[in-house]
């Protein structure tokens, strides 16, 4: 059987099994039932080891050779809260007008399903030799960019020499994305009855001018030009004894988005001078979660942006899996505005690079969808990137 028909033969299968995940609800550290299915679907493609690790990720081997790559989607997806608002349902995995409809079409079942296929193809077309390629199905990254995946690398001793995160880039080779901080800001006050408030001080009130620092700023980096960091309050609370009382303690949450060039220590001393002068306290703003195995992810927020070089012997290989399925070099390459779970094998040193079906806009919106030739042209170029890799 030649390459094209072995490719014909697994696009066929692939486009169900990408319905079969969207049908599948899987909200953050709700994945079970996909890992499950995700692991037999690998079984079944003869992969030569497939688990599921304590954290509730799904990992699938084919080969043992010293080169090392791994394909990166997570499993969770957000909640759907306006199903009333949908086309199709958003669980039914409807095809329309030539485009897949359903909650995780574009972010990332598409990706994950076109992974699975194309590591068993790349296999079959024995481009596999002396090479060890990974397809992972992660949990909680809308939550936890990375967390989940360091687990993985960590307790299983997993050090790849290249990842591939394949969030939707709509099929265009994505060289980077910007870091992020989310800060958790308090101001502490002295509480006091709500008739003699000068007996108080009003946590409130201290947090007043921290508030403005957060959007001056923000003005500041907008007007610093393209590319340009941001700043926004995402959320606001207080504390207070009763609705007769001063405040005691207020508290805000702060959303950074950090460009290349921008350190995690520019962050830091960012977060030292909105709160000078004031009796105000900041700390990245941990959060903690439990995944569908019962185990603990604590994820600190702060990740600088990255960017793989486009000479790199990656970025190369891409372009070169690019060019035997489109039939022409990229025009352009993307650059996500969001975070993924890259922020590990980055911190880690691994070369890193982005590519899946899918625009990102539609992610997390009502009908969101996926054009069906997409997942199968993505499913294209991750085999023929797995070839390509030396």
């Amino acid at each position: 059987m030649n390459g094209e028909h072995i490719l014909k033969k697994y696009e066929e299968d692939l486009v169900a099994f990408t319905q079969t995940l969207v049908r599948i609800q899987s909200y953050s550290d709700h994945e079970g039932e996909l890992a499950r299915c995700l692991r037999k679907k690998m079984e079944e493609l003869d992969y030569d080891e497939v688990f599921i690790d304590e954290t509730g990720n799904v990992a699938g081997r084919i080969g043992s050779g010293e080169k090392v790559v791994l394909f990166d989607s997570h499993m969770d997806t957000v909640e759907v809260n306006d199903e009333q608002d949908w086309l199709c349902p958003p669980f039914s995995g409807e095809i329309r007008d030539g485009r897949l409809y359903g909650r995780g079409s574009v972010d990332m079942k598409s990706a994950l399903a076109a992974c699975v296929y194309a590591a068993a193809a790349a296999r079959d077309l024995g481009w596999t030799a002396r090479k060890t390629v990974y397809v992972t199905g992660s949990v909680c990254e809308e939550f936890c960019d990375g967390e989940s995946l360091r687990m993985l690398f960590e307790n299983h001793k997993l050090k790849p020499d290249y990842v591939v995160i394949c969030e939707p880039s709509d099929n265009t080779i994505t060289l980077g994305h910007k870091g992020k901080a989310q800060v958790r800001v308090k101001t502490h006050g002295v509480s006091a009855h709500g008739s003699a408030p000068e007996k108080g001080v009003n946590a409130v009130y201290e947090m007043a001018e921290i508030i403005q620092r957060v959007e001056k700023r923000n003005s500041e980096l907008t007007a610093a030009g393209n590319p340009h960091g941001t700043m926004v309050l995402s959320d606001i609370s207080c504390v207070s004894a009763s609705l007769n009382a001063v405040p005691s303690e207020c508290a805000i949450y702060i959303d950074r988005r950090v460009v290349l060039g921008e350190t995690e220590d520019d962050v830091k001393k960012e977060m030292d001078d909105l709160t000078a002068g004031k009796d105000a306290s900041w700390e990245i703003g941990r959060l903690v979660r439990k995944s569908w195995t019962g185990v603990e992810l604590c994820y600190d927020p702060l990740h600088s942006a990255w960017k793989i070089g486009e000479e790199h012997e990656l970025t190369k290989a891409c372009r070169r899996a690019y060019k035997d399925v489109f039939g022409n070099e990229p025009e352009r390459y993307d650059f996500w505005d969001f975070g993924t779970n890259a922020v590990t094998p980055v911190r880690l040193g691994i070369p890193t690079i982005g590519f899946g079906p899918g625009e990102y806009k539609l992610a997390h919106m009502v009908n969101e969808n996926c054009e069906v030739d997409k997942i199968k042209d993505a499913c294209r170029f991750y085999t023929s990137l797995i070839k390509n890799i030396s």
